[in-house]
């Protein structure tokens, strides 16, 4: 029977041609800042430069990084982040997602998917994109965090996290949905699972603080023992940083890396450094015009690819 993996090789990123920030996803990002301290083509150009660099650092610890560039026509500044709109699965699913933002939908890509194909077995794709007619929505790993070998999907409710369409997702996979709350310091929904947690192979990085409820708190940790998982707690400041959006890759050795940005890793105490070095090494690449002016870090960035070659 083939052994169903939570970590991947092979990573898919977007380099972005029209980086910028987006009035639409900052109705309910409390993450993005529009601080008008660049011009729109510095904006740009600074991403680019930030892009090509952790990609570069990916590959020199052997992870696999398909590039994708990304299309000057339809513009669309939150290309950098695919995680969004497809999740590639082990037994050759593929399922796209329906987005909050308009201008996020144009970022669905066939050409993508059709190249893919190329190398890899696609058996299926799901569309769920047409939940987007009824204003419901789903954003793939930002909205979700999968405990693959567990068939367990974690997610906080929010404007982009439908509780029906996590059903849906849970009926097409398979997987058990656990559903929570979480709120940022200012009382305000979170907007994507993905900024308040991160789930490794071992390990588990989590704001708890950020979830209120008592039971939800508690079935979270039942579920985080019962699977194996070390609890890393950080601070709702620390997430603010962007510690918890973070990524376990592997390279082609089966070496794992906890990917994040600098800022993120900075913001980590020695403790918390320490208790992730004992399950994983740590790769981190500073992004921080792309984390201000999209909202977005480096797991947003990348697109797992579980997906079995051709």
């Amino acid at each position: 029977m083939q052994t169903i993996l939570q970590t991947t090789d092979t990573v898919l990123m977007v380099r972005p041609a029209h980086f910028g920030f987006n009035e639409e996803t900052a109705a309910n990002n409390a993450f993005q800042v529009n601080d008008q301290s660049l011009s729109a083509i510095e904006i740009q150009e600074k991403a680019k430069a930030e892009f090509d660099a952790f990609v570069a650092k990916l590959r020199s610890v052997g992870v696999n990084v398909i590039v994708v560039e990304d299309t000057s026509d339809p513009l669309t500044p939150d290309a950098v982040f695919p995680n969004n709109w497809v999740t590639f699965h082990q037994d050759g699913l593929i399922i796209t997602y329906p987005m909050f933002a308009h201008k996020r939908r144009l970022e669905r890509r066939e050409d993508v998917l059709n190249d893919l194909g190329q190398h890899y077995a696609i058996t299926n794709h799901v569309r769920m994109e047409g939940h987007e007619a009824q204003e419901k929505y789903l954003e793939g790993t930002g909205s979700m965090i999968l405990d693959r070998p567990n068939r367990l999907v974690y997610a906080c409710l929010s404007p982009r996290t439908d509780p029906e369409l996590l059903e849906e997702f849970s009926r097409i996979t398979g997987y058990t949905p656990v559903l929570f709350h979480a709120v940022d310091g200012q009382g305000q929904d979170i907007y994507h699972t993905n900024v308040m947690m991160a789930l490794g192979e071992t390990f588990v990085v989590i704001v708890m603080d950020s979830i209120r409820d008592a039971e939800d708190k508690s079935d979270l940790l039942a579920y985080f023992d019962a699977t194996g998982k070390e609890v890393i707690d950080l601070s709702l400041e620390q997430m603010m940083s962007f510690a918890g959006n973070m990524l376990q890759v592997r390279n082609s050795s089966g070496q794992t890396f906890l990917v994040m940005s600098t800022q993120a890793f900075q913001a980590l105490t020695p403790a918390q450094i320490a208790q992730i070095e004992k399950h994983t090494q740590i790769l981190h690449s500073p992004i921080d015009t792309i984390e201000t002016y999209g909202g977005g870090s480096a797991r947003c960035m990348m697109a797992e690819v579980f997906l079995p070659k051709v």
